[in-house]
């Protein structure tokens, strides 16, 4: 196996920077010179190749250089397996004790962690082609800014990420990951995993292509489920496959692209197995779970039956059992949740409710008019798209809650006009109900109206926007509301009350929705830390909405001041509204006030306008700001001594918009 022409000019331009940048070629003079004083014969007439090596190897260089360049030889590994590592030169993949190898494009092999006695599968996207979206797509010149394909990868609790690559007819994909096996499987130790074992992995790889424009916008591609295991009954432990690519939503039957992906199979296989057998264990899976999905079926509409017999008018709520993913497959809504741990990324509840607050909300889009187009999206799809509609947030937000212990559900019904959504619920120990909104964060306290009071006794004011509630479920229950009321304020919560919520068998959901009870079910990714510099990305909002501040007042006839130290004192506001949003506890703004006083002229007034944003488009962030009028008013002052202060907060795109005039010279 041969590294192409590409990879192999740019693995010697890396050498080539790395031996310049230790002055090897100098060293090697000076080397060369003291030989030839010391060594040579006065009957030698040159030096020989062999005598010059042995001379640099006696003296280290060799060694040093082979150390700064960072190759590493793993005994048990072939030189094939090397080669084949170094040909993913510039991979970036998370690096761990027990994680793949990690690239860099400033050294060649910048660490492996390669265990030579746990078994690896070796995924190489070799390009792509017929994505005839694009074919027209005018190949960008250097420098341009374009909209980007990048490739995201999950594997047994493993995620990876692709360098972006111009979207075209046929996109430059070339990268390589390093997947472990068995990874996290009890039991393993230091077992080498064979033929056999692997082949009852059932774990698909879920790979999701994400398309970013040139203004940072994302879209949801393709989601697609990589069976691997026929690698196993490939000769050497190698296969090429071709993968079909199928849209998403209303485009789920249509071909977006192809993708030419290599699998090998790290340290190689002592015996592989028959593509028969490997084909028929496929087979008696893919019968396992149409088998199990069959009868959830037939249960799921007996339920519904018994369901309709207690009150016809049921027909009418929002009784979701069923729902499609991005792919316009039909799952149990209870087959999207998973208790889920955040680990240290997230500390508390009110935390999480604040990150999926922070993720864009968006519907899934429809080609013409008519209704919602409905797509639940699996969770690696979501995170990678990094926005979703309210069923996805709610989703999430369950999952976190559950992960942290809590009695959490996702409840189905509607808001104001009768509109569709979905929000969270979680259950105290002392009965109290709590409403979580996925979408903002908040949390509102639920306390029942009773219908039956005299009409002159005073009730609750709800302040949750909720009307109506169909059904509630989480990853082992589903219950559907069969009060004769299904309206929000007057519903009683108390879900082991049979004669208000008709619950469905846990032994039926278990049977589809349990992990690894079917193969046709996503398992789920881990949350992985910010690779964005909140402080460098938020010096650089600021520094763009300083110049679309500045462009748009001079466009006024304006001129722009700005007041660095002013600028500053903003800092402690933003950072208290952000902790309040996280926490719900308000920090107290008494030193940030005090500031404000001391450093505003006497005869002068402050006015301040913060706004919070979840996406990080400065124009776009302008443009949303000047809709305020309040906002306008301050951007568009006018006056003697007019001193424009302006901060930018990126804990979770918060950002603060500030300014000083003097009193009654307002526009």
């Amino acid at each position: 196996m041969s590294l192409p022409p590409e990879k192999a000019s740019e693995l010697k331009q890396l050498i080539h920077q790395q031996l310049s940048k230790m002055d090897v070629h100098g060293r090697i003079r000076e080397i060369l010179a003291e030989t030839i004083r010391e060594e040579l014969a006065p009957d030698q007439q040159h030096l020989s190749t062999e005598d010059l090596i042995k001379a640099l190897r006696r003296r280290g260089i060799i060694d040093d250089v082979m150390k700064e360049l960072n190759f590493v030889t793993v005994s048990n590994l072939s030189g094939k397996t090397i080669k084949s590592v170094i040909d993913s030169v510039d991979q970036d993949l998370p690096s761990s004790p027990k994680q793949p190898v990690c690239f860099d494009k400033q050294s060649t092999l910048k660490k492996t962690n390669i265990d030579p006695t746990r078994r690896y599968l070796y995924l190489q996207v070799l390009g792509g082609k017929a994505f005839l979206e694009h074919l027209q797509e005018p190949e960008p010149l250097p420098g341009q800014v374009c909209s980007t394909f990048t490739l995201c990868l999950h594997y047994r609790n493993q995620r990876f990420r692709s360098k972006p690559v111009p979207c075209a007819c046929e996109p430059d994909f070339h990268d390589g990951f390093l997947l472990e096996v068995h990874r996290e499987n009890l039991g393993d130790g230091t077992r080498m995993a064979d033929s056999t074992t692997m082949l009852s992995i059932s774990d698909p790889i879920h790979m999701v292509l994400i398309k970013t424009d040139i203004f940072g916008e994302t879209t949801l591609v393709a989601s697609y489920f990589l069976e691997w295991r026929s690698v196993l009954g490939s000769e050497n432990g190698v296969t090429n496959l071709t993968v079909e690519l199928m849209g998403v939503g209303t485009e789920s039957k249509v071909s977006v692209g192809i993708l030419n992906i290599k699998l090998e199979m790290y340290p190689p296989l002592n015996q592989t197995l028959s593509q028969e057998v490997v084909n028929t264990q496929l087979a008696l899976e893919r019968q396992k779970t149409a088998e199990k999905e069959r009868l959830f079926l037939v249960y799921a509409k007996q339920w519904w039956r018994e369901y309709l017999q207690i009150r016809p008018s049921h027909n009418s709520r929002l009784v979701k059992i069923f729902a499609q993913d991005e792919n316009g497959i039909n799952r149990p809504v209870c087959s999207y949740i998973k208790p889920l741990r955040a680990g240290r990324l997230l500390d508390t509840p009110r935390q999480a409710a604040r990150f999926v607050n922070v993720l864009g909300y968006e519907r899934a889009p429809v080609i013409g008019g008519g209704g919602k187009q409905e797509q639940w999206c699996t969770l690696l799809a979501f995170l990678c798209r990094n926005k979703g509609d309210c069923e996805d947030h709610a989703n999430l937000l369950c999952s976190l809650l559950l992960g942290y212990g809590l009695e959490a559900f996702v409840c189905v019904g509607t808001k104001a006009k009768g509109v569709p959504h979905a929000w969270v619920m979680t259950c105290g120990t002392d009965g109290t109900i709590t409403f979580w909104e996925s979408l903002t964060g908040h949390r509102y306290i639920h306390k029942p109206t009773n219908p039956d009071e005299p009409p002159l006794a005073e009730q609750p004011k709800p302040l949750y926007p909720y009307r109506t509630i169909g059904c509630v479920f989480n990853h082992q229950m589903f219950l559907g509301n069969c009060q004769p009321s299904d309206a929000v304020e007057t519903c009683i919560f108390d879900l082991n009350d049979e004669s208000k919520w008709k619950p469905m068998s846990e032994e039926a959901i278990k049977s589809v929705c349990a992990p690894g009870a079917t193969t046709s079910l996503p398992p789920f990714p881990p949350l992985c830390a910010s690779t964005i510099d909140a402080s460098v990305t938020s010096n650089e909002i600021e520094m763009q909405l300083r110049l679309l501040v500045s462009e748009h007042r001079k466009d006024l006839g304006l001129t722009t001041v700005w007041e660095d130290q002013l600028s500053y004192l903003l800092s402690p506001a933003l950072a208290s509204y952000e902790f309040e949003r996280t926490t719900s506890i308000s920090a107290g703004n008494e030193e940030f006030q005090d500031a404000i006083r001391r450093a505003v002229p006497d005869g002068h007034t402050f006015k301040g306008f913060p706004i919070h944003f979840v996406y990080r488009n400065a124009r776009r962030a302008f443009a949303t700001c000047l809709r305020s009028p309040f906002c306008e008013e301050i951007i568009c002052c006018r006056g003697d001594q007019v001193n424009v202060p302006l901060r930018s907060n990126w804990e979770w795109d918060m950002l603060g918009l500030q300014t000083v005039f003097p009193e009654g010279r307002a526009a």
